[in-house]
């Protein structure tokens, strides 16, 4: 079997994962800014790296994964102002917002979640770092910036030469910087601004830049050199690229190893996010569709590629994963293994292995699952059943018994006309109207379930069960 492969956005090629120490893994990915709800374009950055994070940890690596929140922010401070409420108060709701969203999702928590006002120490060390190397300088205004001409290799990520750069996207343009394309690390505090928005330091009274928070926390728990960074294809180009130079620059020796960078959620063909407005937050979907679904939506498309969000297309995930669970329905899994790995010696296995060590090819991976579900209707073989659930199980799908995901897999705000009560009501009505031989009245009821997404299926010795279709 292969060993794991992945495609490194610094190489811009498949390489094979060697960790820095033998059996540890230490990832970083950029996580979000609170000060609302997350979108679509979030579940999408934390379901890639939970597979990611799993797939590492059955391969039998000692993961350390740190997925960070940034509290501190221009859009977090104009929020709390316009709300009228302290900082604390605006992402302390939004990062259990947070929390809510991704346990529902089944996405783990990372094993470090740091906050970025925890590590303004950090952040003020590795500016004064760059500022003794020669990166780092205080312009007129009062803000400190990294001189982005100093630093060689800058663009090397974004593969952009020098020249073809522009300042950072949350980075304004000023006269009192060196160059255009320099970016803020330490930005010094308005009059105007809230109390709690600024620290005390020997630049004056600011706050960190953007960039800065991720390579401070980043280096100061997983050190100065690391296995895997990533995060969506957006920040690639500036925020990576800025983290990349930020920390090189303090340091002086290689940040990360492994780039990795998960593709856009669209709509309509147009990048899903905030600031264009075309964006649908986890808990409006979450409100539409069960949670399982969302997931595997995202699980099924390759993480680099761009995943078109539309409702026929959860639709049609829905329908796949219903077919995943038709198929574990009736074949008497022992409900103890639940949890068991899969028998990596089957056939099977091994083609969803090598799926995964190919770059996480969760797309191929998912496919074996379809061929098992295919061996396991038509064979009914309880083993081959225990091979699909516990292969699904390790990309955090087919966790739940099938009658339980088949009955609810509508979503919790779209049961229709019928609740579950109702519905076995109206199997009573139809099993009594069948007893007294009013078939067209059985024939009426299945029909009216039918036309509400409840479809019935006859079994052996007169019981009828349910699925939402």
């Amino acid at each position: 079997m292969e060993s794991l492969r992945i495609y490194n956005t610094l190489a811009r090629d498949k390489q094979s994962f060697v960790p820095r120490e033998a059996g540890v893994v230490r990832m970083y990915v950029c996580g979000m800014t609170v000060y609302d709800y997350c979108h679509v374009g979030h579940a999408r950055v934390m379901v890639v790296f939970d597979i990611v994070q799993r797939w590492l940890r059955t391969l039998g690596y000692q993961v350390t994964y740190v997925r960070n929140i940034t509290d501190i922010d221009d859009k977090i401070i104009r929020r709390a102002v316009e709300n009228g409420e302290t900082i604390k108060s605006l992402t302390d709701r939004f990062i259990a917002a947070l929390h809510e969203d991704a346990d529902a999702l089944g996405i783990a928590r990372p094993d470090i979640e740091p906050r970025a006002t925890d590590f303004i120490p950090q952040m003020l060390g590795m500016i004064e770092a760059l500022e003794a190397n020669g990166y780092a300088y205080q312009a007129t205004d009062g803000d400190v910036n990294y001189a982005v001409r100093k630093f060689a290799n800058y663009g090397q990520l974004s593969g952009k030469s020098i020249e073809d750069l522009r300042a950072g996207e949350r980075v304004a343009a000023n006269d009192a910087k060196q160059d255009p394309l320099d970016f803020v690390l330490w930005k010094k505090s308005k009059p105007e601004e809230p109390a709690d928005t600024g620290w005390d330091s020997k630049y004056g009274r600011g706050r960190p830049g953007w960039h800065i928070e991720c390579s401070a926390m980043s280096c100061s728990l997983l050190g100065e050199h690391f296995d895997i960074h990533g995060g969506g294809q957006d920040l690639q180009f500036p925020h990576h690229e800025n983290e990349l130079a930020q920390s090189e620059g303090a340091s002086g020796q290689t940040f990360v190893n492994y780039w990795m960078h998960n593709g856009y959620v669209q709509i309509d063909n147009e990048k899903m996010s905030k600031s264009l407005g075309n964006f649908f937050t986890i808990r409006e979907v979450l409100a539409q569709y069960d949670a399982e679904v969302v997931r595997f939506f995202i699980a099924r498309a390759h993480y680099r590629s761009p995943l078109n969000y539309s409702d026929t297309h959860i639709d049609d995930a829905r329908g796949a994963l219903t077919r995943l669970y038709t198929a574990l329905k009736d074949v008497g899994l022992d409900e103890a293994a639940g949890d068991a790995l899969p028998d990596w010696n089957e056939a099977h296995a091994q083609r969803f292995q090598a799926a995964m060590n190919d770059d996480f090819n969760t797309p191929v991976a998912v496919s074996v699952l379809f061929e098992l579900a295919s061996e396991v209707n038509r064979t009914r073989d309880a083993a081959l059943a225990q091979q699909l659930r516990s292969l699904g199980r390790l990309l955090g799908l087919l966790g739940r018994a099938p009658r339980a995901f088949l009955q609810q897999a509508a979503g919790s705000a779209n049961e229709g006309t019928f609740d579950a009560a109702a519905i076995e009501a109206r199997i009573a009505a139809r099993v009594a109207a069948k007893q007294a031989k009013d078939y067209v009245e059985a024939d009426r009821i299945r029909a009216e379930l039918l036309e509400a997404g409840i479809a019935l299926e006859d079994k052996p010795g007169g019981l009828t069960e349910w699925r939402r279709v």
